[in-house]
């Protein structure tokens, strides 16, 4: 690929949302709220008046919808990952939208939130940085605590709840859950921040964003009679919990299957797994997840974690215009991290190493707009790459698991391990 294509303008100063965008933004929210019957309660916010930091937690695009009306009828600036910005910049710039690249050490992005503090406006961001993957809390950022300290200004947790079960990121259908529930609540005043110590806070924040969809579909008997419910599970299951054998999970209608031992299981409208056959080994989604994930921790523990190469197609989101087919490559994922290599259409070669060390977590998507399948997606501070392995027998849930463990494995053996829900 040609090094002359313009990139994303990372420096460009965020924009206050435009006076004639507001009301635009919040006629279309509003009728999701309706629909789903969204109940917001506040606590502690008393007197508090922007400028804040707003941290939210992030299970669908409703999410968003939410947070704009939670803040009525105040502006706001969002951080938003660079494909979101695709074919659409100058309207999300005026809205109040920030870029960002998923992942990377950007302190440009720093100065643009002091920026938006000091202009007087509500900084929202969204710490875990991805759908979560099955309705549960996704690891936060150490860098969070000391985030909060150098604004300065006081910090609101919106903690939502349903919408995960309602659009799963693993098959974004609607399920017409309602009623939605959001917290809004003072986590710190600026005399807390100033008190506390950046361990303190992290572990308040840390505390703060625990949830759990299912659960709370379950506490609040909430159904989901939709036919397809199961459909796409198998994307954040790909182990079977009967035999063990990986990436032949399938799912359909409202069932989840082994197509090697054959063993089914129903998801019920509770959002329950029952086996339909002998013991259910896992009834709650996010408990068979974090059985996955001890079976990946156990792999790095002893050092014989690996991807294998694997086929895969490369495109390149050098800024918000358009992808770009860089070309066919390979990808490994093993115990020293993410390894991209191959030739671009141009016939020159292209390559890139995301070390252990570098990468706390990594943004994955599953069929990606429908029609190019199931990815990874690594990020410079100056370019995307949506990687496609194809071909293959391979799980991008596995690879996001990986990473994590990875990351917590390098800083254990270097006497600095991370404290529970931090990177």
């Amino acid at each position: 690929m040609k090094n002359d294509i313009p990139r994303y303008d990372r420096e460009a100063p965020p924009i206050p949302t435009k006076w004639y965008l507001r009301p635009v933004t919040w006629l279309l929210s509003e009728p999701a709220l309706i629909r789903h019957r969204t109940r917001i309660t506040r606590e502690g916010l008393e007197g508090i008046k922007p400028p804040y930091l707003l941290l939210c937690n992030h299970n669908a695009y409703m999410d968003i919808k939410v947070a704009t009306m939670a803040i009525f009828p105040h502006r706001a600036n969002y951080v938003v990952a660079i494909d979101g910005f695709i074919g659409r910049e100058k309207l999300l710039r005026n809205v109040g939208c920030i870029c960002k690249r998923k992942f990377t050490n950007d302190l440009t992005l720093i100065r643009q939130l002091q920026r938006v503090i000091k202009n007087g406006d509500i900084a929202v961001i969204y710490p875990e940085a991805r759908y979560s993957l099955c309705g549960t809390t996704a690891v936060l950022p150490s860098s969070l605590g000391r985030l909060c300290q150098l604004l300065d200004v006081p910090v609101v947790t919106l903690i939502c709840h349903g919408h995960h079960v309602n659009s799963p990121f693993w098959n974004l259908h609607e399920r017409g859950v309602a009623p939605t529930e959001a917290e809004m609540r003072l986590l710190f005043s600026k005399e807390d921040l100033r008190k506390a110590t950046t361990d303190e806070l992290n572990e308040a924040l840390v505390h703060a964003f625990q949830y759990d969809d299912f659960a709370w579909q379950k506490e609040r008997g909430i159904r989901t009679p939709y036919a397809g419910r199961a459909e796409g599970l198998h994307k954040v299951l790909y182990q079977c919990a009967s035999c063990g054998s990986e990436f032949t999970m399938s799912s359909s209608g409202t069932e989840l299957f082994c197509t090697a031992c054959g063993k089914r299981w129903e998801m019920g409208e509770d959002g329950a797994l029952r086996a339909l056959s002998g013991d259910t080994e896992f009834s709650h989604i996010p408990d068979w997840y974090e059985w996955e994930r001890a079976n990946v921790r156990a792999e790095v523990e002893a050092g014989t974690y690996s991807s294998g190469e694997l086929p895969v197609r490369v495109d390149s989101l050098p800024n918000a215009d358009r992808f770009i087919r860089l070309g066919e490559g390979t990808m490994v994922h093993d115990m020293n991290g993410f390894a991209v290599r191959g030739t671009d259409v141009d016939g020159d070669p292209f390559e890139m190493i995301r070390p252990v060390a570098s990468l706390y977590s990594c943004h994955i998507e599953y069929e990606y707009l429908g029609k190019y399948g199931d990815c990874v997606d690594l990020n410079t501070l100056d370019d995307t790459w949506y990687v496609y392995p194809h071909d293959c027998a391979f799980s991008v849930t596995k690879m996001a698991l990986a990473t994590e463990e990875l990351y917590f494995a390098k800083r254990r053996a270097v006497g600095r391990p991370c404290k529970p829900g931090l990177a």
